[in-house]
């Protein structure tokens, strides 16, 4: 499991011009599934985002996680990131999770989130979307699973 994490001070994702998720003060979360994860991996991922010291503290060291800061998530489902473009100019996205496979993943790598008192925001599974953020530092940090 493959995760984009981008501090922000705001996020939304919109389909068709309709806003689906949207937060204030937190995580934008692009998260990609290959076919080895397991719910081991997402549990790994979700510990390990909602732990993350990346918010200053008084002296302004990253020192406060997303859990002390009372910040959101807005976690969008994002295959590309499984795209190898090591050969040629087209990438390959045989390394991403088929959607059967990877939809009930990310759902449950969500239910974690929540399931640690954060509020969870999220995309359209599987759809086109537009993607907005004020990446706030700029903060953006990837976590694998493996």
């Amino acid at each position: 499991m493959r995760v984009v994490v981008q501090r922000c001070k705001r996020a939304e994702v919109t389909v068709n011009g309709a806003s689906v998720g949207r937060i204030e003060h937190g995580l934008m979360l692009l998260v990609g599934i290959t076919h080895e994860d397991t719910e081991q991996d997402a549990k790994y991922v979700a510990d390990k985002v909602s732990g993350l010291r990346i918010f200053e503290d008084e002296t302004g060291k990253m020192n406060h996680s997303v859990l002390e800061t009372g910040g959101q998530i807005l976690s969008v489902s994002q295959f590309t990131l499984y795209g190898d473009c090591r050969k040629g100019k087209r990438p390959n996205f045989m390394s991403a999770a088929r959607p059967e496979i990877a939809e009930p993943l990310y759902d449950k790598f969500n239910e974690l989130l929540r399931a640690q008192g954060l509020h969870v925001e999220t995309g359209a599974f599987g759809e086109m979307m537009d993607v907005s953020l004020t990446n706030w530092g700029p903060v953006t940090l990837i976590i694998d699973s493996k």
